[in-house]
């Protein structure tokens, strides 16, 4: 009897603390979970169920490696944040799978995401033929974000700069160079990239965010 209220105790003192570290770690619905997350809340999971199954072994023991990986999640989270080159690394990029009602094979295979997956994700989303899409986006969490064609549909939003960063990448993607954005955004008068957080250009407009200095 002892033994089992015991196990009863050590379950709701881990609920606690497991349900502390996850708010600490911040809210992130599960389908934006990027791979450390995962990583991150299966270690969790299994050092919790280890202290449950060992209710002979000290709960400290336990408790301080879970403390250890949220510190690790919190730090990586910051420095996502902060840095774009680390928030690539940690969630990827999207993918554009269908760009101007074309299909990107070679995006496809980088990806390893087949046409199986691509129909399945379409007929999700109601979308019967192919040739009805006008652009259709893999995002870092899995989910295809698709747009139809549509003659009062504007197009997508495609960011150019994103803290104070040049995306090459996406450049091509309007048929443009760093050349004319500069020369762009010279006329709506902002001279330093560096200052501008994001960036923007969707329909022949630019919409242009400015770093908050005050508050990095």
């Amino acid at each position: 009897m002892e033994e089992y209220l015991l196990i009863a105790f050590r379950t709701i003192i881990l609920y606690g603390v497991i349900s502390i570290i996850f708010r600490l770690m911040g809210k992130r619905e599960l389908g934006e979970l990027n791979v450390l997350d995962l990583v991150v809340y299966i270690m969790i999971a299994e050092i919790a169920v280890v202290a449950i199954e060992n209710p002979k072994e000290r709960i400290m023991n336990n408790i301080l490696p879970m403390g250890v990986l949220m510190v690790i999640q919190i730090f990586l989270s910051y420095f996502s944040l902060k840095n774009k080159k680390v928030r690539d690394l940690l969630d990827g990029k999207p993918s554009i799978i269908i760009n101007n009602g074309k299909i990107d094979e070679h995006e496809m295979r980088k990806q390893r995401y087949n046409f199986d997956d691509l129909l399945l994700q379409l007929r999700d989303k109601n979308i019967r033929n192919i040739s009805d899409v006008e652009f259709a986006i893999l995002e870092t969490s899995g989910k295809l974000s698709v747009y139809e064609k549509s003659p009062n549909q504007g197009g997508i939003t495609i960011p150019l700069i994103l803290d104070g960063e040049v995306q090459e990448s996406n450049l091509k993607r309007v048929d443009k160079n760093k050349f004319w954005l500069l020369q762009e955004l010279k006329k709506l008068g902002y001279t330093q990239v560096k200052e501008i957080s994001f960036c923007s250009y969707q329909d022949g407009k630019f919409f242009v965010d400015i770093i908050d200095t005050k508050k990095r």
